[in-house]
């Protein structure tokens, strides 16, 4: 993997975590489009580091919100009462939204590593994702903030978080549309959306980094890995401030015109190069 294609494709990591445009269908597809090779290590250890630059983007951006919740449960857990501090109850709407895709991940790990092989796959899959933006601002009232979220909406949202393991189905699209589709304002879905992957892409980074360690040519493409990190975390920063503010003033359709022309154009070269 050369340095410019590391930077483009880290680029390509940071914008497409966030918009729910499915980082994961990009990662498969830029490369597949271009005719780019890696070597399967060099591939894995890149996907790696540059999801955990997009982490660090994440928690940098809600840090203040991060630092609120984890001040309210230790608060909580030391006075041994049960409050109503809703940095509490954000608290635990993000562990129980995040149940449902750990779950997923352990069951169906073999099929989602199968997918991410196929380009035609994730194409087709990143059509599920331009129904699922289309359903919901068909059906979504976009009323409610994000302190009325409740329970069974944490478990309907962490569901579509689960849904999106496999590569196409944007995570942030599946659960933004999913949070809309339960009448939340796209502010308040994005924002949760966002929250709600910090602890899936720590444990899966944490999985990933073990295996890293173990790869001895790891050490051999190390620049690489580093510009592929900064620059999916400095993109991914620019990402999730500038989805927060155009959710605020705009629909989600034109995201669910993109995944269905970008999930039509791969089918398309899927077929003329056949599969």
């Amino acid at each position: 993997m050369s340095l410019l294609q590391a930077f483009v494709l880290g680029i390509v990591q940071g914008l497409t975590e966030y918009l729910p445009v499915s980082s994961s269908a990009h990662l498969v597809l830029v490369p597949w489009a271009l005719g780019w090779e890696f070597e399967p290590n060099a591939a894995f250890a890149f996907d790696v580091l540059v999801q955990l630059g997009t982490l660090v983007a994440v928690i940098v951006y809600f840090w203040k919100d991060l630092m609120q919740m984890l001040r309210a449960v230790f608060q909580a857990l030391r006075e041994r009462r049960v409050t109503q501090d809703p940095y509490i109850r954000l608290a635990a709407w993000i562990v129980l939204g995040t149940i449902p895709a750990v779950i997923a991940g352990v069951a169906l790990k073999d099929a989602v590593e199968s997918a991410f092989a196929s380009p035609v796959a994730t194409s087709a899959f990143l059509l599920v994702t331009a129904v699922l933006l289309f359903i919901a601002e068909r059906i979504g009232k976009r009323v409610r903030p994000l302190e009325s979220l409740t329970w069974k909406d944490a478990v309907w949202i962490g569901l579509a978080q689960a849904v999106s393991i496999f590569p196409g189905i944007s995570r942030s699209g599946a659960t933004i549309s999913a949070g809309v589709m339960r009448d939340l304002e796209r502010p308040a879905a994005a924002r949760f959306s966002f929250l709600l992957s910090i602890p899936v892409m720590i444990g899966a980074g944490a999985l990933a980094l073990a295996d890293l360690a173990r790869l001895p040519s790891a050490a051999s493409f190390a620049p690489a890995l580093v510009i592929g990190f900064v620059s999916a975390a400095i993109v991914g920063y620019a990402s999730i401030h500038w989805m927060l503010g155009f959710v605020t003033r705009h629909s989600l359709a034109v995201f669910s015109a993109y995944c269905a022309i970008i999930g039509l154009l791969g089918l398309g070269l899927g077929l003329i190069r056949g599969g």
